[in-house]
């Protein structure tokens, strides 16, 4: 018997207190069935992320909530990694944005780094987006699922939609940013099609391991 298995109406908590990310997750997830709630929504505990990795950050979010909740928890890290600042924001994307969560002021910073680094053209401005799920249940055992987008960090910032470093991020291949696509072209799931991000393509290997197509 798979612990892990994702059927239809299995009551799952999404590790985050972030309203975004919960979002993509209801729509990853529409096609399942599931019953689907947040560590925000349940008034959860926010644990400190402490972790160097993407995956103890994960892993830390993921026990936490199902501890607290009694109830398996998937959770998401994930971030930026520019080649030319030697892999930073990394982990702590979501600190360069502050408290409250500035991210133009984030992405403003980056530029200025990038700049500094005289980061001019686009091989010198090469990044991905890394994400890494931790599918939880309460007795402590744990499942990692990773997924990576690879491109190019262009500037000025250019589209409204997403959140985050979205405007900046130029998806190999494409001549928009994650800022100007649809939620669909980025995030979207069924069988045979994978969207574009990062934690499109962990969800995808989540799919594969967990759920009935």
């Amino acid at each position: 018997m798979n612990d892990f298995r994702l059927t239809r109406g299995t009551k799952l908590v999404i590790a985050t207190h972030n309203d975004g990310k919960l979002a993509e997750f209801r729509e990853l997830f529409a096609p399942f069935g599931l019953d689907l709630t947040s560590a925000g929504e349940l008034g959860l505990p926010e644990p400190a992320e402490e972790g160097t990795t993407f995956a103890e950050n994960a892993r830390t979010k993921a026990h936490v909530a199902a501890e607290a909740s009694g109830l398996m928890a998937l959770s998401d890290d994930s971030g930026l990694c520019i080649d030319a600042l030697n892999g930073d924001p990394g982990v702590y994307t979501a600190d360069w944005a502050g408290v409250p969560r500035d991210f133009m002021a984030a992405m403003q910073r980056v530029e200025d780094l990038l700049r500094k680094k005289d980061a001019k053209t686009p091989a010198q401005r090469r990044g991905s987006f890394n994400a890494t799920l931790c599918l939880a249940l309460p007795d402590g055992r744990d499942q990692l699922y990773v997924g990576k987008a690879e491109g190019t960090l262009v500037w000025p910032p250019r589209g409204d939609k997403g959140f985050g470093f979205d405007p900046v991020f130029q998806p190999e291949g494409f001549d928009t940013t994650f800022g100007e696509m649809t939620s669909e072209e980025k995030h979207s799931w069924s069988p045979g099609h994978v969207g574009l991000s990062h934690r499109a393509r962990a969800f995808a290997a989540l799919v594969e391991a967990c759920c009935d197509v």
